[in-house]
């Protein structure tokens, strides 16, 4: 296998390291890296370690292009202790060699996959078995999920081309994003560095956020291969029947959705028999499927390092993949940046890991990212709009959404919301005139909702019903939703 030139570089540089960590963004070939260092060690028994079924097939399947054999520890599968090379299950290792009291694989060399996850106990206990092997870290995000270092196991960063490099490069694309007004989190607590989910789940899981999501994806999507993070399981449901109720084909998987039934359903993903999947937590490491290229963030998160594994799901390229669209509706680009941001690493505990550019938008108001009054992109604020070209007459202030309208992210950080023209407000209200009169409602219903919808009454003296887009019904649909869970509140009150 042909090694890009930087892939090369890392190698070289990483091997001159007692315990490098080995910094690469999602798509910039990781697993690549490691093979060749494995390669390279050809004398030297080498331990291979990975968290997710996924990320172990992952490693097989590159290191069988570079002609290595190796076995296997994995639940469920044979084992081979005659091959040099060993990938191994960390909770299957754990299991098998400290609770049964099993010998560990002999290894010379220790490779961590998706390294980020080392601090923890079982990591740490194997490692500490390994005291004269040289140890290599292989990470998109070499980070706490507080952001801190990861020093104390790793001594030495090698950091290859940061996401921008390889996105000017040709091997990764460019995102475009839609954001609108984070959710409110106040009072949402903070354990582990991150969210309490059990929180999260109940102030973010609400059908006006569920509606928001639905409605912009049609709205904005063109119906691309799409991915949904969402906070809990229960969520990731939530959120994909609301897309099959607007005529989407979308399924959800978990952590509990059988291997079998996961791989089809990707694989239907891929093939195009599906245009979404929702998920919680299953996607956001060892998953490639280059022609996705929209991702729904319905996730809040504090974890810098959460966030851009999340979001560089969608950053390899594809045929006929000129951009990744990313849906925001967790308000995380205003706290975390774009992924293109260069970020500054750190080994050291003590200190969290640097994103200049989004500081530089927090310390100025005249940089902070706003939502565009005009698209609904992101944008600079007191800088155009990229998508649309608007410039609000107030710079440097923050545009209000209506009732959580995405806008369009600029590079610079502001927003630009999408401006609705007289014939689309127009296509509107016929669309709102089909529904009632197939629905049999009264003759003012489309004339509130319309009113509802754009804050001031039509001016049409007549219209011609027209069939809804699944925007329109999606929308109807979320404001069903609002005005049932309402009236459920003021009984349960009563």
């Amino acid at each position: 296998m042909d090694l890009r030139p930087y892939q090369i570089e890392t190698v070289e540089a990483a091997m001159q390291h007692k315990k490098p960590l080995v910094v690469l963004p999602t798509g910039a070939g990781k697993t690549v890296v490691a093979a060749e260092i494995i390669r390279r060690a050809e004398n030297k028994h080498v331990l291979f370690l990975a968290h997710r079924r996924e990320l172990i097939h992952q490693a097989c399947d590159k290191l069988a292009a570079f002609d290595i054999k190796v076995g296997t520890i994995l639940a469920g599968e044979k084992l081979n202790h005659m091959r040099r090379v060993q990938i191994a299950s960390v909770q299957t290792l754990w299991s098998r060699c400290f609770r049964r009291n099993n010998d560990l694989p002999p290894a010379g060399i220790v490779v961590i996959d998706e390294a980020h996850h080392v601090p923890a106990r079982t990591y740490q206990k194997i490692v500490e078995q390994y005291p004269d092997a040289q140890i290599f870290g292989l990470t998109a995000t070499p980070c706490r999920k507080d952001g801190r270092g990861l020093g104390g196991t790793f001594d030495h960063l090698v950091e290859g081309p940061q996401v921008e490099q390889l996105i000017a490069d040709g091997h990764l694309v460019r995102t475009r994003v839609f954001a609108p007004s984070a959710p409110d989190l106040k009072g949402v607590q903070t354990r582990g560095g991150d969210y309490v989910v059990k929180q999260l789940e109940r102030r973010v899981d609400l059908p006006q956020l569920v509606g928001d999501i639905v409605t912009h994806w049609h709205r904005l999507a063109e119906r691309r291969k799409t991915v949904c993070f969402a906070t809990s399981v229960a969520h990731s449901i939530h959120i994909k029947d609301e897309f099959v109720e607007s005529g989407v084909r979308a399924e959800h998987i978990d952590g509990k959705t059988p291997k079998d039934e996961r791989d089809e359903i990707l694989a239907r993903l891929s093939r195009g028999d599906l245009e979404l999947v929702t998920n919680c937590m299953v996607l956001t490491e060892g998953w490639d499927q280059p022609d996705v290229s929209c991702a729904i963030m319905a996730r809040p998160t504090k974890s810098a390092g959460l966030y851009r594994q999340m979001m560089g799901r969608i950053l390899r390229p594809a045929e006929g993949k000129t951009d990744a669209l990313i849906l925001d509706h967790a308000g995380a680009v205003f706290q975390h940046g774009f992924v293109e941001d260069p970020v500054i690493w750190t080994l050291d505990p003590d200190l969290k890991a640097e994103t200049p550019a989004q500081e530089a938008r927090s310390a100025h108001a005249e940089r902070e990212l706003l939502t565009c009054s005009e698209c609904s992109a992101v944008r600079t604020a007191g800088k155009p709009c990229p998508e649309c070209g608007f410039m609000p007459k107030r710079p440097g202030e923050y545009l209000h959404v209506r009732d959580g309208d995405l806008a369009r992210v600029e590079r610079d950080g502001t927003c630009h919301p999408h401006h609705y023209t007289e014939g689309e407000c127009k296509t509107f209200y016929a669309e709102l005139a089909w529904i009632a009169a197939q629905r049999g409602y009264k003759p003012g219903w489309a004339k509130h909702k319309f009113r509802e919808r754009f804050g001031h009454w039509p001016n049409y003296r007549s219209i011609i019903p027209q069939e809804p887009s699944p925007e329109v019904l999606a929308w109807v649909r979320h404001c069903q939703i609002k005005y049932a869970k309402r009236m459920q509140k003021a009984a349960s009150n009563d």
